[in-house]
């Protein structure tokens, strides 16, 4: 998703080759040896990594660990001929950028980003690198971009995993978000307001800057929406004959 974002802006021709590869390297190890379990579960149940990194976005600091634990090898070290000062950079930009995918900083990046994007400059150091935050953030969460029959798969998976936390949760006493509560969301409901407050709120605003990926990038998420918006009025439909239909047989009995 990164290199078709950098291809559709023609970033090639607004950033640095410094600027991509930190992008592309960051997108490939954002994730690394992801256990499957959120920040909110690691602090709560206090597990290793909460307590190495402080309760401070432990997920993502562990990706950069494993990261550069990997890039120090020397069979994938792509660094190995930059000179240590400009590896300093580097190294510190994409650890920036895979912070950045902490979705409890989503608002505080997002509200950065549109501060400065009517008047975006190039040239501006804060405002690439808040570019680049941005970036990272529409790849990481962007899977409602692709066509449906590849999308939801992965969303399948993905609420395989949130049911996983919270069953997990339940049985150690923990707090359980609603919107991982086998018991409480469906696949429509999760889905609906992840793209509506969040997903095209921050492609639009990117829209701004880089028009051309509206037919591509945010028009999908607005099919995506009234997609999982018709399968809820299925759902309701359904559930509401059902209820229905119980009523019926409870009040035939009593007759």
């Amino acid at each position: 998703m990164m290199y078709g974002m950098i291809h559709l802006c023609n970033l090639q021709e607004k950033l640095t080759l410094t600027d991509m590869g930190i992008l592309m390297t960051a997108a490939v190890c954002h994730d690394l040896d992801h256990p499957g379990y959120n920040n909110t579960y690691q602090i709560n149940a206090r597990t290793e990594l909460a307590v190495r990194y402080n309760d401070i976005s432990p997920l993502e600091n562990h990706h950069c660990a494993v990261a550069f634990q990997i890039l120090s090898l020397p069979e994938c070290n792509i660094f190995a001929n930059v000179d240590p000062e400009a590896f300093k950079q580097i190294r510190q930009a994409i650890i920036t950028l895979i912070l950045a995918t902490d979705m409890a900083r989503h608002g505080e990046i997002l509200d950065s980003f549109k501060q400065k994007v009517d008047n975006f400059d190039f040239t501006n150091e804060e405002h690439v690198t808040c570019l680049k935050m941005v970036l990272i953030k529409c790849c990481d969460i962007s899977n409602e971009v692709r066509p449906t029959e590849v999308a939801e798969p992965w969303v399948d998976c993905l609420l395989e995993e949130y049911f996983m936390q919270s069953d997990r949760e339940k049985s150690e006493g923990l707090p359980v978000a609603p919107f991982m509560d086998r018991d409480k969301v469906t696949k429509p409901t999760a889905q609906i307001g992840f793209i509506k407050f969040v997903l095209i709120p921050m492609f639009e605003t990117v829209m701004k800057l880089f028009p051309q990926i509206e037919e591509i990038m945010v028009q999908p998420l607005r099919d995506s929406r009234d997609h999982y918006e018709e399968l809820k009025q299925i759902d309701d439909a359904m559930t509401e004959g059902s209820s229905f239909v119980i009523k019926f047989k409870s009040d035939f009995k009593k007759k």
